[in-house]
């Protein structure tokens, strides 16, 4: 694979990133100005008809138990982590595009905390979509390394 298709690989990776620290945001935001009580009306709302055809359905019932044990300090918690999450991955995006040198290594520590704490979050949860989370980091991390190599080369 030439540096030409890994470049554009990169470039798309970290939209993509930013695609998802965008939504990350909304949804933290959300969870601060939406009720407990609306989340559980929504997620029953949402999976009543699922749960009446297959009481047994997976996605369906962990959904509902997931909302109707949220405290208003689990979503208040959960609404700082996502618009932090997101703000902080906003911001380094917005500096990898535009080719920002700051970015490159901010961006690498970053991310490696995260997937440090996506890890011990694991631990707890065993959540497959955090771990297809962390598997896409380390991927964009193994993007940025290698963008930033070339780029201090082609400034040096």
């Amino acid at each position: 694979m030439n540096e030409q298709h890994i470049h554009r690989i990169f470039q798309v990776g970290i939209i993509l990133k930013g695609l998802h620290a965008l939504i990350e945001c909304a949804g933290g935001v959300a969870l601060y100005f939406i009720s407990t009580e609306s989340i559980v009306h929504w997620v029953d709302l949402l999976t009543q008809e699922e749960l009446i055809e297959d009481p047994d359905d997976f996605v369906a019932t962990h959904l509902l138990m997931v909302a109707q044990h949220l405290s208003v300090g689990t979503e208040t918690f959960y609404a700082f982590y996502l618009l932090s999450h997101g703000l902080v991955n906003v911001a380094l995006v917005i500096g990898l595009l535009r080719g920002r040198l700051w970015a490159y290594p901010v961006s690498l520590a970053v991310l490696v905390a995260f997937i440090a704490y996506q890890g011990y979050r694991y631990s707890y949860t065993h959540s497959i979509g955090l771990m297809v989370l962390t598997a896409f980091d380390i991927v964009i991390i193994w993007l940025i390394w290698h963008e930033w190599r070339l780029l201090r080369l082609r400034r040096a």
